[in-house]
């Protein structure tokens, strides 16, 4: 079954909100199969807190002067600070937490002679997932295909690596509002998990309905860490200025607000180790959450600064901060 959009010119003029719905609902899932689900393992259950209260939940990746990760610090090791005010953790977690995640490979036809290459590295990747993870692949040119839903099963995901095909434009906004989407439900099922995407793309976006602020707006919204392989090389500086591409500017900040990363690889045959990088860090990532000594539920973005005081020489990453939970006023 294929999905055919309806050429935009010829449209009456959507609102964001019709058109964002308009993405969700051309989604391809290809047959039951690819969804079914093998029994998943006990995992973790989150800490409960009252009725009302919310936990900020942080992912958080610490490497040394070397670019090494370290492993071996402690929940007294860190102090976390909102606007500025430090915030005591109620949440530290550091061992065997299971991961979801959402592996995206751009298919448009652009990607046509890379994407033997690129399968078998992403092939590769989905072999170091452990027994308790589970990660959904998707594949994306003007449509966003499910080619297979979150399961563990390695081969499962490995077949649906090696049924993607090359054709058509690229519609990498569409793409990305859905993982993000695909992962929220993820979150509501009563298991603690990080959760992850990693993205495989080599060129700007040419088909989305979806607009670049819109995915930056969903992604800062959530708890997902957002890691980006950009197989176009960066603009080099002119005399003038420095500009990346449309798409490598968004990679970018997508990467930083949500405490991933952006790699820029300078050929295919280094997918491998962009790939063992990712999953390096996804397995020795810190996982801490605090409630907010700050109780206003005004909406407005609060900043989040993780600092290891003991180790000045440590690097820390996580998301950059927060939109706090807007009070609802409804008028008579």
């Amino acid at each position: 079954m294929k999905v055919t959009r309806p050429p935009v010119a010829r449209r009456p003029l959507a609102t964001p909100r019709l058109l964002v719905l308009g993405v969700l609902a051309a989604v391809l899932v290809p047959g039951s199969a690819s969804r079914a689900q093998t029994p998943p393992r006990a995992t973790p259950r989150p800490p409960v807190f009252g009725a009302g209260i919310e936990v900020i939940n942080l992912n958080v990746s610490v490497t040394d002067a070397r670019g090494r990760y370290v492993t071996d610090l402690v929940k007294n090791d860190f102090a976390v600070f909102e606007d500025g005010v430090r915030q005591e953790l109620s949440i530290f977690n550091h061992e065997d937490i299971p991961i979801s995640l959402v592996l995206m490979m751009d298919t448009s036809a652009s990607m046509d002679e890379k994407l033997p290459t690129a399968r078998a590295a992403a092939i590769r990747f989905v072999g170091t997932l452990r027994t308790q993870d589970n990660a959904q692949i998707m594949q994306f040119n003007d449509r966003t295909t499910i080619l297979q839903d979150f399961v563990a099963d390695h081969h499962a995901l490995e077949g649906a690596i090696s049924r993607t095909e090359a054709a058509g434009p690229t519609a990498l906004h569409n793409a990305l509002y859905v993982a993000l989407k695909e992962l929220e439900k993820q979150k509501n099922q009563g298991e603690l998990r990080r959760r992850a995407i990693v993205l495989l793309s080599d060129g700007e976006d040419t088909a989305s309905l979806v607009s670049d602020d819109q995915v930056l707006d969903l992604a800062r919204k959530t708890e997902i860490n957002i890691y980006a392989i950009s197989l176009r090389p960066r603009r080099m500086p002119d005399r003038n200025q420095v500009r990346f591409s449309q798409a490598a500017h968004l990679l970018t900040a997508l990467t930083q607000d949500t405490g991933g990363q952006v790699h820029f690889p300078n050929s295919l045959s280094e997918l491998d180790a962009v790939y063992d990088r990712i999953a390096e860090e996804l397995r020795t990532q810190y996982s801490l959450g605090y409630v907010s000594n700050n109780s206003r539920r005004d909406g407005k973005w609060r900043r989040i600064v993780v600092r290891v005081p003991t180790r000045e020489d440590l690097q820390v990453r996580h998301k950059l901060g927060y939109f706090a939970v807007a009070t609802t006023t409804t008028s008579r």
